[in-house]
């Protein structure tokens, strides 16, 4: 599951949307794909979910999809934006 942390204050600017962290000290700027992944993340989500979603959004594979999100997502982490928690065992 991917779900934000932290103390993120967001605003869009144009198609972008513009992300700081006074704890960290931290500043992100996302493209428009980037942002609306941060939209999709405002309630907890799993990578397939989010995948299947910008598939019918925007014209891409499932493959790059797959791909370019997890990239994004390992990006957030880094910024610590967000957690990437392991799937439930069922």
């Amino acid at each position: 599951m991917v779900r934000k942390k932290g103390d993120w204050l967001a605003a869009k600017v144009g198609d972008e949307l513009v992300m700081m962290s006074a704890r960290n000290s931290d500043y992100i700027g996302l493209s428009e794909v980037g942002a609306r992944i941060w939209e999709l993340i405002d309630t907890p989500s799993d990578v397939a979910t989010i995948c299947a979603r910008l598939q019918q959004e925007y014209d891409v594979t499932a493959d790059v999809c797959r791909a370019e999100v997890e990239a994004f997502l390992n990006e957030l982490v880094k910024h610590e934006a967000i957690a990437l928690d392991p799937p439930p065992v069922a």
